[in-house]
């Protein structure tokens, strides 16, 4: 499986993702430092962050920018990884191989998820490293609420880098059932206005419940998304 992982890597030039995900974490770094110490994120009547409810401490910041970020850049590779190679019949080659063609589908869906979720988690650090950094000769807008010495600080970030990369399955089902890459892309910022809106004070980022269905779910998408694969017209 990993020869297949990384010949999918090799066939869809994965040094370019590389260098657009290091442009991408050097610019979140830089936003969301600019939020915490530059001031762009304050009411300029009151010099106070314009922060929704739930978003006053800077790891909800953190966490909501990057994970927004990578599910679109996830669900972009998904698009071009599979979507697109169906569109423009490049799959019938894959699937004339020797090799189950769930595997194929399998191989390059993992592809994507172990590259972007690797890349997440460094983002993240980054970030949370940058910020904890200015805040020895700085004063941060927002409580700096995060504790890089202690193990939970390191679960969690791990556990929700999991829950937003696994999501873009959804975006993959949505795109291959209707055969188009913009629609595996707009159903990835459908899934963030569910998943990062608030309702009045609520919201369900918070809730301990969700990420675990979220999971379920996206299983579910990815079952679905390569179950028929063996039986399916390519026409």
């Amino acid at each position: 499986m990993f020869k297949l992982i990384k010949l999918e890597w090799r066939k869809n030039n994965i040094g370019k993702y590389i260098r657009n995900a290091v442009i991408l974490a050097g610019i979140l770094c830089f936003f969301i430092f600019a939020m915490a110490y530059l001031g762009i994120a304050n009411d300029p009547d009151t010099g106070v962050p314009d922060a929704a409810p739930g978003n006053e401490m800077i790891s909800s910041s953190i966490e909501m920018f990057t994970s927004i970020s990578f599910l679109i850049f996830t669900s972009v590779m998904l698009s071009s990884f599979i979507v697109t190679a169906y569109k423009n019949k490049t799959m019938n080659l894959m699937f004339s191989y020797p090799i189950r063609r769930q595997k194929i589908l399998v191989s390059q869906m993992l592809a994507v998820w172990i590259f972007n979720f690797t890349a997440l988690v460094v983002t993240k650090l980054l970030v949370y490293g940058c910020v904890l950094a200015g805040s020895n000769f700085m004063t941060s807008a927002f409580l700096v609420d995060f504790n890089m010495t202690e193990l939970p600080f390191y679960v969690q970030l791990i556990l929700k880098s999991v829950v937003t990369v696994s999501m873009s399955f959804i975006s993959l089902f949505v795109g291959l059932a209707m055969k188009s890459s913009k629609a595996t892309v707009i159903s990835s910022f459908i899934l963030i206005f569910l998943t990062q809106a608030n309702i009045g004070d609520f919201t369900i980022r918070n809730n301990l419940v969700f990420p675990i269905i979220l999971i379920l779910v996206s299983l579910i998408f990815a079952f679905f998304s390569v179950y028929d694969a063996e039986t399916k017209d390519l026409t």
